[in-house]
């Protein structure tokens, strides 16, 4: 699935709309709705004005109004490239289905296993292949079960079904939890009512798959090795076709000397500093 340049130039500009509009929205929080004031952060914490200066509690200010809503970002912007590539996405959809009875027991006992060593032993090491062999061995009666994804996509050509859990590239051990049982679910449903399921990040801080090493989702998924988990390009190329995660890149790097320069300027009220510079993602 290789885009042409045209929809290579399009689907940036779509990236491109989708985080201006979260930007706009941020800026306007930070300088009009919610502004960083220094008098009153002053009169309420003193000690620490005492102590630091204000423009390091006025970055951490920017930071919390700016950190938090990026999260829905990823899924709109997960949204905005599949129309590019497998055809249609939604965010925040549920997927009804059937599991057994019996393995639905066995996804507990598998995520048991990972989070409490048996007496004397060590901690589970995970293993998706094996783990879900043993979850589709089980039996029993079929038991309606819900499970709400982060993004759902189709295929308009082929017409498979995808279910994507996407989190922020550095999660935490619960939500790497809550993920792990949900793609067990995806899996044990039968009839089943998608045809792929995966744990996702949007990008790799570590740059490739073998170096990543954030511990707290490797309690749950084998991130290197796992084939239900996606980082970085391997999402964005499944989702939107290759060259996707490039359209990314190059939408974030075109726009964000522009914000950093009003960050400084309107936020920080001061001039950019020489060597502030671009700071581009790859």
């Amino acid at each position: 699935m290789h885009m042409l340049a045209t929809d290579s130039e399009q689907m940036k500009a779509a990236i491109q709309s989708v985080i201006q509009n979260l930007m706009d929205r941020v800026m306007h929080r930070v300088l009009v709705q919610d502004p960083f004031i220094t008098e009153k952060f002053r009169a309420e914490k003193p000690l620490y004005a005492a102590l630091v200066p204000d423009e390091i509690f006025k970055g951490a200010h920017f930071e919390r109004r700016f950190v938090t809503p990026f999260g829905s970002a990823w899924e709109d912007l997960a949204v905005a490239s599949a129309q590019f590539g497998l055809g249609r996405a939604i965010k925040g959809h549920n997927v009804f289905g059937k599991v057994k009875t019996g393995r639905l027991t066995r996804i507990a006992e598998v995520l048991n296993a990972l989070e409490h060593p048996a007496r004397g032993k060590d901690r589970t090491k995970p293993d998706w292949s094996s783990e879900l062999a043993y979850v589709l061995a089980g039996g029993g009666q079929d038991v309606p079960v819900q499970i709400m994804c982060d993004v759902y996509a189709e295929n308009i050509t082929t017409g498979r079904r995808y279910a994507f859990e996407l989190k922020a590239p550095l999660p935490n051990s619960d939500i790497s939890k809550v993920s792990k049982e949900k793609l067990l679910k995806f899996y044990a449903m039968e009839p089943q009512e998608v045809d792929e399921a995966y744990f996702a990040l949007p990008y790799n801080p570590y740059r490739t798959r073998s170096n990543y090493s954030w511990s707290f989702p490797a309690r749950w998924f084998d991130m290197k090795n796992d084939p239900v988990v996606l980082i970085g390009d391997e999402f964005w190329e499944k989702i939107g076709g290759v060259g996707t995660y490039q359209a990314f890149v190059n939408a974030v790097n075109e726009i964000g000397k522009e914000y950093r320069t009003r960050i400084y300027r309107e936020f920080l009220g001061m001039e950019p500093p020489p060597d502030s510079g671009q700071v581009d993602l790859r």
